[in-house]
């Protein structure tokens, strides 16, 4: 499993409500960033000599928590000291920005982090405040409560837990930092499907599950089990996709003028492979474990397992038969709703069986906003958080979050009933 920290990718960490002069040029006569030296981050950005301007290479990230896809730019950002004319003043540094995609989108009172990292540029994440892309910001990168002024964070023992790497991988990250088994791991991969194109998710998934040298207790603790077999799976997934993507760049995309959609077409499959087979191995790690402890389910989506408006709802306890039996008993029905992220997709879940009451959904996304566990709360649906994951939520969320091993044993006493 991984083993790698934020301080592996980042040097220094710094964060603050955007105030007016920050986000409205109609405030400020320039695209400017203040406070970052009150927050110990000045350090990371060096101190410009006299008169001096020192440049970075910046990726600025806008994401909401509704956003399918965060709207990224690429650029330059240049750090300097704004009074470096009046040597009568106490310097003053901003960073300035080039307005772009990213920049039209931010407005006062956003959220913003910012993070050099150890290529020596810099990471700029914008997001409307209180939701839960700021809570895994901050979860990521040490930082606690950031009032209107600038707070640092501590980049100290901040383990890189699977949802807050694939966040981070969604905007646009490449966490290629390598462990010294990867080679070993990659040999095993390369004989044992190949090296030359992917299994099927399913062969996939068994092979992660088999390989897991820690030790995994699916039927004593699921909750650890379903969390050890992603993190795993999604372990050696990236160590033979990097394989294969590169063995797919030297041979090169055809002759010229056929190499740009070959190109794009190749890096849309290696995409859309990636975003398809994390939720598919969370269904399945999930359709193992329910095995093991011996509940009857079904799996929806195939031939006749749907519900109403031809839902597929993900699970169905015991199964579709018995939904659609009038006769059968409303108090031993139950489903589940699979998403590695929530987003506004847990709403889904709501009408994929009308006939259960109190639905289910699992999820292994990190420190969700008590705006929107209050919001599922509300609509009656039941989250069910593993228990590693539990400790990025808080409290009071706590309390009204099932495991699990909590949800396995509701299913257990449902289909126990008379």
């Amino acid at each position: 499993m991984y083993k790698d920290k934020t301080s592996d990718y980042f040097e220094g960490v710094a964060a603050k409500y955007l105030r007016a002069v920050d986000a409205n040029p109609n405030k400020s006569n320039q695209h400017e960033i203040g406070g970052l030296p009150s927050a110990g981050f000045m350090r990371f950005l060096g101190t410009p000599k006299e008169h001096e301007k020192i440049r970075f290479r910046a990726k600025q990230v806008y994401i909401t928590d509704e956003s399918l896809a965060p709207e990224v730019s690429e650029g330059r950002v240049t750090w300097y000291d704004v009074r470096s004319y009046d040597s009568k003043r106490d310097p003053e540094y901003r960073l300035y920005y080039y307005p772009n995609s990213v920049t039209e989108l931010i407005s006062e009172g956003d959220f913003l982090l910012i993070a050099k990292m150890r290529d020596g540029s810099l990471l700029m994440v914008f997001t409307p405040p209180g939701g839960t892309i700021e809570n895994q910001l901050r979860l990521l990168f040490g930082l606690d409560h950031v009032s209107g002024r600038v707070k640092a964070g501590s980049l100290d023992n901040v383990a890189l837990l699977l949802p807050l790497r694939l966040m981070l991988e969604g905007l646009g990250l490449d966490l290629g930092h390598k462990d010294a088994e990867d080679d070993e791991w990659l040999s095993r991969l390369i004989k044992d499907f190949g090296g030359d194109k992917f299994p099927s998710t399913s062969i996939f998934s068994d092979y992660a599950r088999k390989s897991l040298t820690d030790i995994i207790d699916p039927v004593g603790s699921p909750d650890n089990a379903i969390v050890g077999w992603m993190e795993h799976e999604e372990k050696l997934f990236r160590i033979y996709e990097r394989y294969l993507v590169q063995q797919r760049l030297r041979k090169g995309f055809g002759c010229e003028g056929e190499d740009v959609e070959a190109f794009i077409s190749f890096s849309l499959s290696v995409q859309n492979r990636r975003k398809s087979r994390v939720g598919h191995a969370f269904e399945g790690h999930l359709s193992c474990i329910f095995k093991l402890h011996g509940l009857n389910f079904q799996q929806g989506g195939g031939k006749g397992f749907t519900t109403e408006n031809n839902s597929k709802p993900d699970f169905v306890f015991p199964g579709f038969m018995q939904y659609r039996d009038p006769e059968f008993p409303l108090e031993k029905l139950m489903m589940l709703g699979a998403k590695t992220t929530c987003k506004d997709r847990w709403r889904q879940v709501l009408s994929e069986a009308y006939r259960v009451k109190s639905k289910h959904l699992i999820t292994l996304e990190a420190a969700i906003s008590e705006r929107q566990t209050n919001e599922m709360k509300s609509h009656g649906l039941n989250l069910v958080v593993p228990l590693p994951i539990q400790r990025t939520y808080s409290e009071e969320q706590q309390g009204w979050l099932l495991g699990l091993s909590d949800f396995i044993e509701c299913v257990r006493n449902s289909q126990a009933l008379v």
